[in-house]
């Protein structure tokens, strides 16, 4: 059984974006990349159509997975999210009890995590920790760095 994942609106749209580029542009490429190495001569020898033949298996497993996921993806209501604890869409600030330092994190699902914007996985070992916490709680998170003790300061939308 498929694993239900909850998205934002644009997060579901920038997948379906991506599963009709597959589809459309990337699987016409890959088909031409195996009809040019195949026209190249004896297939027992041509590693360009081995590779052409790998790549195009590659997309195809991308194009399957994108559409499993689409399929069970459901959209967040942010009008329904409730802000007395951490949940996904929310967007936290904690400090870092050990060192003072502030961070924001809004928490999204894995496919539109990106630390640069200050979004991070749900899955993610921070993430886990601070789902279902509430303001003035504490949450220790093994990090790569070691252990890290964060205070929840703020939750907001």
């Amino acid at each position: 059984m498929a694993q239900i994942g909850y998205y934002t609106e644009e997060g579901l749209q920038k997948m379906k974006d991506e599963l009709q580029q597959l589809r459309t542009v990337e699987r016409k490429a890959a088909t031409q990349a195996i009809v040019d190495a195949r026209d190249k001569g004896d297939l027992s020898e041509n590693a360009e159509y081995d590779a052409a033949r790998e790549a195009q298996a590659l997309l195809e497993l991308r194009i399957a997975k994108l559409e499993d996921v689409i399929a069970n993806a459901r959209i967040v209501d942010e009008t329904q999210i409730d802000l007395t604890k951490v949940s996904i869409l929310t967007t936290v600030k904690i400090k870092n009890t050990n060192n003072g330092a502030i961070m924001k994190y809004t928490l999204v699902a894995e496919n539109e995590a990106d630390l640069k914007i200050g979004k991070i996985s749900v899955d993610s070992p921070i993430g886990k920790a601070l789902l279902g916490k509430k303001v003035g709680e504490k949450v220790d998170v093994q990090v790569p760095a070691g252990k890290v003790t964060f205070q929840i300061s703020e939750i907001t939308i």
